[in-house]
């Protein structure tokens, strides 16, 4: 796939039919992860970048305490390239066996188990490049599993 990171001018915040004029095709698959986000209790919104120079959408999940204590947690990042898209959910090391149980595919599989850990405490990515509908029903298990597991 292409690799030119899309979404660099600060002064515009990024819209549908920005993005949909950019990835063309693959607009439908974002269409179809943003379609699923409610259901799942996340919002998605637009943050800019200054170390990179970019936009980046980052998938919050907000809820409160039984003490009444807001709480957010990211859950995904989403980068924007010429025609596809990619999302990356990160999760702790202690956590890869516990996601490999999920009910994702093979292919999904492949890509935890082959993911590389980074930083002091150790997390890794699972990161899809998306130019089709179809890894978003895994990413959305994804997600909601990390929801779950590390709130």
């Amino acid at each position: 796939m292409h690799e030119k990171l899309q979404l660099r001018d600060q002064v515009i915040t990024p819209t549908n039919p920005q993005l949909e004029q950019i990835l063309g095709e693959s607009y439908k698959a974002y269409e179809a992860l943003q379609n699923t986000l409610p259901e799942l209790e996340i919002e998605q919104e637009w943050q800019w970048y200054t170390p990179s120079k970019v936009w980046a959408g980052r998938g919050q999940h907000r809820w409160t305490t039984p003490r009444g204590t807001s709480k957010e947690k990211t859950l995904y990042w989403l980068h924007v390239f010429e025609g596809w898209f990619s999302v990356a959910v990160w999760f702790k090391e202690k956590n890869r066996e516990i996601i490999l149980q999920a009910d994702v595919s093979e292919k999904t599989k492949e890509l935890i188990r082959g993911s590389s850990t980074y930083g002091k405490l150790p997390t890794f990515p699972v990161e899809f490049k998306v130019a089709t509908d179809e890894p978003i029903a895994d990413i959305c298990v994804l997600i909601d599993s990390k929801k779950r597991l590390e709130k």
